[in-house]
């Protein structure tokens, strides 16, 4: 076991006959770490699998059968891998359903447009919907306008700016989810959305939108960039505008899954480490990079760690199901079915985390409340250094979708935060695809968690005990 008690200042406090040995014992695990992180660097098990994944089942919607069928090959690629108590976990879920869609601008400035309709939203009456659009810059607009009465509520919340933390998005996407059910309130027929992304491209980025009470609320769709432009310009310029909106989308029952496989720990099995990403993608693209990528850098790492001899601890890869779409009743998805499922065990969960960001470069690690500057970030940032990874005064608080009912029921988190300069260009678009994966900067990400949960899984390090009073007390 490590105990990274020693890795820097010590020397003051402690005799160099009581620092020796444990020095020793550090240096040791910090040569094991740095060597699977080199190894994983030249291991090409991720590419493999995002390949395999994205080529045969291609897009893998939440409930689809090629979600279904994914999650049954992932089982099997996990068991050809080494991985033990590798099982499938099912839960019931709402699917939802493309069909066939269209936008145009109808009247004096006719002209198509390239739309995408939204996860959940229901479809239109058949014939689809022709009104006159509004155009709103905000949310809050839209709150505060009058009744809209059979119109065509349009948000054009300008272009998203990308950022290497990907914090623009947030703010929009709350507008995605929650504008079709304002808009409905209003008395609009449909709701439409500048594409929430940070590309100029005609092709519209799809997502999900929420339920009130349980119902859907409108038809909702997403327009590309330069087609948002196109409407709001003439509008801008005093014209009035009536777009022609279709749908046939439609939602059924069905059901998801979670895969679970892990690599059982040597000395403390019961402790789990999860190592979490989701199986599900939108259906426009192959869902490479959201997530197939996430799925194949987890698995790549376990296996990388596995490669050096059993760890102490149990390290546990989640390929969770449905994390995209909203729910009738929100339980979760994947995340709170994986929760539900362990009951108790849950207090054995030392840390999670969750890999759903692309396939580019890992440049920061954040870790959970009062960990900073501990003698494991400082062991954790020896060994992340080498690979660009550096550590972050920033604590990691809440992981992401499917790691967050963990997080919820008290488990530490770790982010290893990647470059999300691009990521929002291609995210639930037609352009996810494999081809936008750099194979360098994949096996980079494998080579940071491979490292670092190699690290916490060799150590008895205890993430809950090093939480300030005021994180732990939420």
């Amino acid at each position: 076991m490590i105990s990274y008690r020693a890795l820097a200042g010590l020397a003051g406090v402690l005799t160099v006959l009581s620092a020796a040995p444990a020095m020793a014992q550090d240096t040791a695990g910090i040569a094991r770490a740095a060597q699977i992180r080199d190894r994983a660097m030249a291991d090409n098990i991720a590419l493999d699998y995002v390949t395999q994944l994205t080529t045969r089942f291609g897009p893998r919607p939440a409930g689809s059968p090629a979600e279904q069928a994914a999650a049954a090959w992932a089982a099997d690629y996990m068991r050809r891998h080494g991985f033990q108590n590798v099982r499938i976990e099912t839960f019931p879920l709402v699917g939802w359903e493309r069909g066939q869609e269209s936008g145009a601008i109808v009247g004096d400035h006719a002209q198509p447009l390239a739309v995408a309709s939204l996860g959940h939203a229901p479809g239109t009456p058949e014939g689809g919907v022709e009104a006159e659009v509004v155009r709103f810059t905000s949310l809050a607009a839209l709150e505060a306008s009058g009744p809209l009465n059979g119109k065509i509520a349009f948000v054009d919340l300008g272009q998203m700016h990308p950022m290497q933390d990907g914090s623009g998005y947030g703010p929009q996407t709350r507008v995605r989810g929650l504008g079709p059910g304002v808009a409905r309130a209003k008395g609009a027929a449909a709701f439409l959305i500048r594409s929430v992304g940070s590309d100029e491209n005609r092709l519209p980025h799809t997502g999900t939108t929420r339920y009130e009470n349980g119902l859907q609320t409108i038809p909702a769709f997403a327009v590309s960039a330069p087609d948002a432009d196109q409407i709001s310009r003439l509008i801008e310029w005093g014209e009035t505008v009536h777009v022609h909106l279709s749908s046939t989308a439609r939602t059924y029952q069905t059901t998801s899954q979670n895969v679970v496989g892990e690599i059982t720990g040597k000395t403390h099995p019961e402790q789990v480490i999860v190592l979490g990403s989701h199986m599900d993608s939108w259906d426009l693209g192959t869902g490479a990079i959201d997530d197939g990528a996430g799925g194949a850098i987890t698995l790549a790492a376990a296996r990388a760690i596995a490669d050096n001899g059993r760890p102490a601890r149990t390290v546990r890869v989640v390929l969770y199901g449905s994390e995209e779409v909203n729910q009738p009743t929100d339980t979760g998805n994947g995340g709170g079915a994986y929760l539900r499922g362990i009951g108790t065990a849950v207090e054995q969960h030392i840390i999670a985390g969750e890999s759903d960001f692309g396939a580019d470069r890992v440049y920061a690690l954040g870790l959970p409340p009062g960990a900073q500057g501990s003698d494991f970030a400082k062991a954790a940032n020896q060994v992340l250094y080498p690979i660009g990874v550096l550590a972050s005064a920033q604590p990691e608080l809440h992981g992401g979708a499917d790691i967050g009912p963990l997080a919820t029921a008290g488990v530490p988190v770790f982010g290893l935060r990647q470059d999300g300069l691009r990521y929002f260009d291609l995210h639930h678009t037609a352009n996810d695809t494999l081809d936008k994966i750099d194979p360098a900067q994949l096996t980079q990400n494998v080579a940071a968690w491979a490292a670092l949960v190699s690290l916490i899984a060799d150590s008895d390090v205890d993430f809950r005990a090093m939480r300030p009073a005021e994180a732990a007390a939420h």
